[in-house]
């Protein structure tokens, strides 16, 4: 999502007058009792991205050494990265909670309203409005601002869940949409509206069948579905970002497909590692691997909710809509933050 500059603050609190640390506390008390399995990834993968959150970071705080010492790492070198992870941050466990995964669509889009491009893709305005005023105000031509392109009405629901996406115009030209802001309403699953209504069991939602089931049903009743969810997210060109990158996330990185994160981070603080331990949501096997926070989400809430970034185009699409499962994960702390007072509870896995 949209890029800002952060300073990047990490420390404990401590009193009134104390600095505060929003993560420490909910992932302390929601300690796990096993260790990340380090053996099962490449942690020389991540080194990359996580010089990416450095560079983003205004200030990067407790991360600078960590930052200093990983531009000087040999690219690919993995004992190298092995112990340099394990000499700046201690994982500390955050518990169990879902681990989703998102992508950046390609859509085709109309540079005018048309048959099969209904749908208005938005600069930021009137962010008041709920989703079904919105709509309104572009059909009835109230609407007070300009609009960037149009496109089937559930390519564009599902733009504004995934934050950002590539347009391609009929004559092949593509364009990169970024987040822009979103309007004062929450997000509403429609998955959890279709369950609420006994109209889809809960282990059949997905990505995939919620596109299956708003294409399916007539398009009144489609509408109503995706009015259910009053949020909605504007967008801008970002003209500026190369073909072969990422999108620019929350923190202002280039997010790395399998390698980026968006977390919650009123727990968890943008341009740390996390390690996540779920399944591959195509082949069911074990997928463990360390991953930075670079992006946050409108339905990412808690210590323990990750959602991963997949890249871009139809395979990661496929991955991403089908990934939705329990999984364990531990934020790395680093280790130039002073450590939890005694006596609080948790436990923290080590690099080995």
């Amino acid at each position: 999502m949209e890029a800002h500059q952060h300073p990047l603050r990490l420390s404990v609190r401590r009193g009134r007058r104390g600095p505060r640390l929003p993560l420490l506390l909910a992932l302390l008390l929601a300690a796990c009792s096993s260790s990340p399995r380090w053996e099962r990834d490449r942690l020389s993968e991540a080194v990359p991205p996580f010089l990416a959150g450095c560079a983003a970071l205004r200030d990067p705080g407790p991360l600078a050494p960590a930052c200093a010492e990983a531009a000087r790492l040999p690219p690919g070198d993995e004992p190298a990265a092995r112990a340099f992870f394990a000499r700046h941050f201690e994982p500390i466990p955050a518990g169990e909670g879902l681990i989703t995964g998102y992508y950046e669509p390609v859509l085709r889009v109309s540079p005018v309203r048309a048959p099969g491009f209904t749908a208005a893709l938005l600069p930021p305005g009137a962010p008041d409005l709920p989703r079904a005023a919105i709509e309104a105000a572009v059909e009835a031509g109230t609407w007070p601002g300009p609009v960037l392109a149009w496109a089937d009405p559930v390519d564009a629901f599902f733009l504004q869940i995934q934050g950002s996406g590539r347009a391609v115009f009929p004559e092949g030209t593509e364009r990169r949409l970024g987040y822009a802001g979103k309007n004062a309403h929450p997000y509403v699953p429609i998955g959890r509206v279709l369950i609420e209504r006994g109209a889809m069991a809960r282990e059949a939602v997905s990505m995939d069948s919620l596109r299956a089931w708003l294409h399916a049903a007539p398009p009144a009743e489609a509408r109503a579905l995706m009015d259910a969810n009053p949020s909605w997210v504007f967008f801008r060109w970002r003209d500026d970002l190369p073909p072969e990158g990422g999108p620019a996330g929350t923190l202002g990185a280039p997010l790395t497909p399998g390698r980026s994160a968006a977390v919650d981070r009123g727990h968890v603080p943008l341009g740390l590692p996390l390690w996540i331990a779920t399944q591959d949501p195509l082949t069911g096997a074990p997928l463990e691997r360390l991953v930075i926070a670079q992006d946050t989400g409108g339905a990412i809430r808690g210590p323990a909710r990750a959602d991963l970034f997949w890249g871009w185009g139809e395979a990661a699409g496929l991955a991403a809509g089908r990934m939705r499962g329990t999984g364990r994960v531990w934020v790395l702390r680093p280790r130039a933050v002073p450590p939890p007072p005694a006596g609080w509870p948790g436990g923290a896995a080590r690099l080995s």
